[in-house]
Parts: structure tokens; C-alpha cells; sequence
């Protein structure tokens, strides 16, 4: 796990929408989406859209268009592995 997704789940204990992810973590959108798709493929972080308690599978073309909407939480297995480090 990189430290820049080590930080993402470290914000990911709550339901967090992604504009507040990109303004704790001052991270570029870009870099931002790169990073939640590399947790979402390790089944380390959920999604959840249009609301945040409404959980959805990753489909990559809505995420790239509506990304910026979605709201996150860490899941089980990413909430042990971010403990364990």
C-alpha cells in the first residue's frame, strides 16, 4: 500500500464524499481517482452514489464521468489492512 492510499484510507473510516477527500488530502483530482481505483480493485474501499447509503459496483466509464460525486468508505478488509501497517 502506498502512503498516498494509506492516507486515503485513513479519511475512509466514515462515509466521505469525494470533494471532501480532495480538499483534506490536497490531492490533484487525477491522482485522487488513480488512487480510490487502486483500493476499489482491492476491495479496500466501497462506493456508494448518487447518496451515501446507497452502495453501487465499480463501473470505471461512470466513475470517470460522475467520479466526482460518489461518495467512499473503507471496507473490512481495507480497515484491517490500514491497522495493520
Amino acid at each position: 500500500m502506498t502512503d498516498q492510499e494509506f492516507d486515503i484510507l485513513d479519511e475512509l473510516y466514515f462515509v466521505t464524499s469525494f470533494q471532501e477527500l480532495q480538499q483534506k488530502l490536497e490531492m490533484p483530482e487525477g491522482e485522487l481517482r488513480e488512487a480510490l481505483r487502486g483500493l476499489i480493485s482491492m476491495n479496500y474501499v466501497k462506493c456508494l452514489f448518487p447518496d451515501q447509503d446507497t452502495e453501487v459496483p465499480y463501473d470505471p466509464g461512470h466513475f470517470e464521468v460522475e467520479g466526482h460525486r460518489y461518495f467512499f468508505l473503507a471496507t473490512k478488509a481495507g480497515l484491517l489492512s490500514h491497522n495493520t501497517l
